[in-house]
């Protein structure tokens, strides 16, 4: 099976959203599916314990060089998901995807033109870019 392209996605969602096609009703479940994601993730540290948060300022010296602030800057998170914590923030954040591309067929805005767009801005300011 080949992949789905963002287009076909942005289609697919198109036909199947029929209760929440208001902009408004949009915006918001956006926002509630993305706090779910969150949740899902939260939930993996506090209910299940599969990953942990060690969280500690970022010791970053101005004389580092980039490969040095790589390895030395962490994610503050030890352990991986479970299958089943994976399954769920996978849903949630499939959810958030869902909504995103409400959002951006409401507004007429291609997926695929958008991460080109942030692909081609992530190339070309590399390390510098502010996202």
């Amino acid at each position: 099976m080949s992949s789905l392209t963002l287009k076909q996605f942005q289609d697919q969602v198109s036909e199947l959203l029929l209760r929440h096609r208001s902009l408004l009703d949009v915006l918001s479940k956006f926002q509630q599916s993305g706090a779910a994601a969150n949740r899902s993730v939260v939930k993996s540290i506090t209910e299940c314990g599969c990953i942990q948060i060690h969280a500690a300022k970022q010791e970053y010296h101005p004389e580092m060089t980039l490969d040095e602030a790589k390895h030395v800057l962490g994610t503050h998170v030890s352990g991986h998901l479970c299958e089943q914590c994976t399954e769920v923030v996978s849903n949630e954040l499939g959810r958030n995807l869902f909504y995103m591309s409400a959002l951006s067929n409401l507004l007429d805005i291609n997926l695929e033109q958008v991460v080109d767009k942030e692909s081609k801005k992530c190339t070309t300011l590399g390390l510098f870019n502010m996202s």
